[in-house]
């Protein structure tokens, strides 16, 4: 199939997709995924260079906006209860995946490593995605269920990193420059965005392009990902956006536009069903134990500190993608996992994807707030989205929302 060829089926499954998303009023990650999917055992769809290129800048702006999204000062007031929830979002699966890969399944103790890591994951780019649709990221439940996957893909990140990375002097210059990027990027921001902001060439755009292809170069460099070092990036200039906040919304129509897309329809044409047919044992073996494992970290803290949203947050928590997906690739490129283990836990990775943000989004949407009157709830859920500002005197967590899947 010729590049033009494949580029327009290609568009027409991102159309159909966003299509069938709004009439099912299911979030458009999920359908994303099961259309790569589709096109990839069906319609003979693979990855290419360029769509893995565009893939992988989706899951680093998503990282970004996902990180911009947090209130600095509602994760530092609400520290704990990220730690508590991140940190056994990690702890539990980890310890459980592994386990149970090696001893049950019988895999090598390196592949069960690579079990543990690549299960213990909970994907920003899903959560950020749904959170996004749903109008819930300025709210306080999502202020914190994204600052808890930030603290797990931490631990997720630094287990791959000591258990199978060599640290050398590049791993070094790739930390002290992140560090450095982090700490001057606000200022450049804050300075171009106030003397070049509102132009038609759209220099604030550029400049976060620029600033996430040298995270991704540092990281390329490091031997690493550059997803954490991106998120605190986006958290650093999360106050910046507060004051611009059409810069951020036209950065987040293009992710949702082009790059977003690309990344969830990607993960799809990585299942092989041939083979997740032949290791359908060990795959559903696999999913119940990450989502009992999840469950299991999650609830008991999410049900002591968010009580009315603790399925919710616990659904969210069990989802995986981005980390997932890179820990089993890294395990299949270095020859630790076979081609069947590679399927399993991809699929593993991407059910874990869908299913949980599809139940969450159906049956456990946080309801307990307080409704509004009609006038003011427009205003509130144009905040919530980071369209605008809330009304003075509105508090985030006085806000009654609806399932927003389908209707923006």
């Amino acid at each position: 199939m010729s590049d033009a060829a494949y580029s327009f089926v290609l568009a027409a499954l991102v159309l159909a997709a966003g299509l069938i998303s709004v009439e099912l009023a299911v979030s458009i990650s999920i359908i994303e995924i099961l259309v790569g999917l589709f096109a990839g055992n069906f319609l003979g769809l693979h990855s290419t260079p360029w769509l893995e290129f565009l893939a992988g800048l989706g899951s680093i702006v998503l990282t970004f906006l996902a990180g911009a999204e947090v209130n600095a000062e509602a994760m530092r007031s609400k520290l704990k209860e990220s730690l508590l929830i991140g940190g056994f979002s990690f702890l539990v699966p980890f310890a459980t995946a592994g386990p149970f890969a090696r001893f049950v399944l019988h895999w090598t103790v390196p592949a069960s490593l690579i079990a543990g890591v690549a299960l213990s994951t909970t994907s920003l780019a899903v959560v950020y995605a749904v959170l996004v649709e749903t109008g819930l990221t300025a709210t306080a439940i999502g202020q914190l269920i994204m600052a808890a996957c930030f603290v797990t893909d931490f631990g997720t990140a630094l287990a791959l990193s000591l258990l199978f990375s060599a640290f050398t002097w590049k791993t070094v210059v790739f930390v002290a420059l992140s560090v450095l990027a982090i700490a001057l990027g606000p200022r450049l921001a804050h300075h171009l965005f106030g003397r070049y902001g509102d132009k038609v060439v759209e220099p604030e755009i550029k400049f976060v392009l620029v600033a996430l292809f040298f995270f991704m170069l540092l990281g390329a460099f490091g031997g690493s990902h550059a997803v954490l070092p991106v998120f605190v990036f986006g958290l650093a200039l999360s106050g910046l956006f507060t004051r611009y906040p059409e810069v951020q919304k036209r950065l987040r129509s293009l992710a949702f536009a082009i790059l977003t897309p690309a990344f969830f329809i990607r993960a799809g044409f990585n299942v092989s069903l041939p083979y997740l047919v032949a290791g359908i044992v060990p795959l559903l073996a696999l999913l119940g134990v990450k989502l009992a494992a999840k469950t299991g970290g999650v609830y008991p803290f999410a049900h002591r500190f968010v009580p009315a949203d603790a399925t919710f947050t616990t659904l969210l928590m069990s989802t995986g993608l981005t980390f997932g997906t890179i820990s089993s690739m890294y395990g299949f490129s270095a020859g630790i996992i076979d081609r069947g283990q590679f399927s399993a836990l991809v699929a593993v990775v991407i059910l874990t994807a869908v299913l949980p943000t599809f139940v969450a989004q159906k049956w456990f949407y946080p309801k307990a707030v307080v409704a509004l009157a009609a006038s003011g709830v427009e205003a509130v859920k144009a905040g919530a989205r980071g369209l605008g500002t809330l009304e003075p005197g509105v508090a985030e967590a006085d806000v009654a929302y609806e399932p927003a899947v389908g209707k923006d």
